[in-house]
């Protein structure tokens, strides 16, 4: 058994400074200690798959992350682990507990995931070593993952078993900061009056400043922005869905003075709503999300999504923005983002669309891990920084 502190402060040497998970009691004294340090930084995600899009953001930012979960909770890091932390190629140090570890008495929940979980591991390509619980293991464990991580740009697991780290008792906890929402709705067109996402995506970028960090969500809202205008400060998000959101939020996180706008879709907000609820409980005043809602699946066929029934605008009042607009009509979107661009945030506004895009529409010919490098670059010569 080691001490939280002696592990968390050789990692903070070796530049760690950005911690983002879903707790698990084997974490406890782990995750304590970071909350506890005022020269740390800890995010409480709703889901690991959030925590995974939270700690990618940041390091787009130029933080290096730890990323925390129960083994349980792999599943729900699949998608992003595979479909955007590889193909961008971003590390992050998992840490996952070994709940279930054979042997061991445990709930019967998490029996099978303890007997499979280092296969998950090695089926994701994700290398691993156990958790260190001894002091003179610390170091060769950490110098491993490095090393690997710099080479592979990937991440690394470390699994911990149970009474790998001594007990610290959470002696400070963030109060949250209960804001009053701003809201408009502006909605009343009948469908086919509204804009298409192509004639939207248009109006925001010739309205925002240019500027901002424009994260966009998978599918055809990033084809369709990048058909528009490709720029460095543009981040296509082409899998993780719904986690769009979540990175955008690492990002603005960690870069507090950088305007960051989000270009959500109703599918995939609706895919991880817990992020409304992070957002809004941290209080990024320099994040805009932006859901633009055809209530559609629009990238593969035209399902119908549940949006139908969903106003996003007063769920995001409920979750503690400051600003949550809903507006449809072309010169309505373009007086709310003139507005919201002058507002401290967080701020949601909601357009209603119509479903609808380009016939032969592109798909962005520069490569994830490009896109991540010449995005990185704008975030650090952008002034302020």
């Amino acid at each position: 058994m080691i001490k939280a502190e002696s592990f968390i402060e050789r990692i903070r040497r070796l530049g760690y400074s950005q911690f983002a998970g879903v707790p698990c009691s084997f974490l406890t004294p782990f995750i304590n200690f970071v909350i506890d340090n005022p020269t740390l930084d800890y995010v409480g995600a709703t889901s690991e798959g959030e925590a995974a899009g939270i700690s990618l953001g940041a390091y787009l930012a130029g933080r290096k992350t730890v990323t925390m979960c129960q083994n349980s909770g792999l599943g729900n890091m699949v998608n992003p682990l595979t479909s955007l932390n590889y193909p961008f190629r971003v590390p992050t140090l998992l840490i996952s507990t070994w709940r279930g570890q054979p042997g061991v008495k445990d709930e019967p929940q998490h029996e099978q995931m303890g007997r499979i979980m280092h296969s998950l591991l090695d089926v994701l390509e994700i290398p691993w070593l156990p958790f260190p619980t001894e002091e003179a293991e610390v170091d060769a464990v950490l110098a491993q993952a490095e090393d690997s991580m710099q080479e592979r740009q990937r991440p690394f697991a470390l699994v911990m078993a149970k009474d790998s780290v001594a007990p610290h008792e959470l002696k400070h906890s963030p109060r949250p900061q209960i804001v009053q929402t701003d809201s408009r709705c502006l909605l009343g067109l009948q469908e086919q009056a509204r804009m298409i996402r192509t004639e939207a995506l248009q109006v925001i970028l010739e309205t925002l400043a240019g500027n901002e960090a424009i994260i966009a969500t998978t599918g055809k809202t990033g084809r369709e922005l990048f058909t528009i205008a490709d720029r460095p400060n543009h981040l296509y998000v082409v899998g993780g869905m719904g986690t769009a959101s979540a990175i955008g939020f690492g990002v603005a996180h960690a870069l507090p003075q950088q305007p960051v706008v989000v270009i959500d879709g109703d599918g995939a907000a609706l895919m991880k709503l817990g992020t409304l609820a992070t957002v809004g409980f941290y209080q990024p005043k320099n994040l805009l999300h932006i859901l633009l809602d055809n209530e559609q699946h629009d990238s593969t066929g035209g399902q119908q999504t549940s949006s139908g029934v969903t106003r996003f605008a007063e769920m995001a009042a409920a979750a503690n923005y400051r600003n949550a607009y809903a507006a449809e009509r072309e010169d309505d979107v373009r007086d709310c983002l003139e507005e919201l661009r002058r507002r401290e945030g967080p701020s949601l506004l909601h357009v209603k669309i119509k479903p609808g895009s380009p016939k032969e529409l592109g798909r962005p010919t520069v490569k994830p891990h490009e896109v991540k490098e010449r995005f990185m670059a704008f975030l650090r010569s952008a002034p302020g920084k």
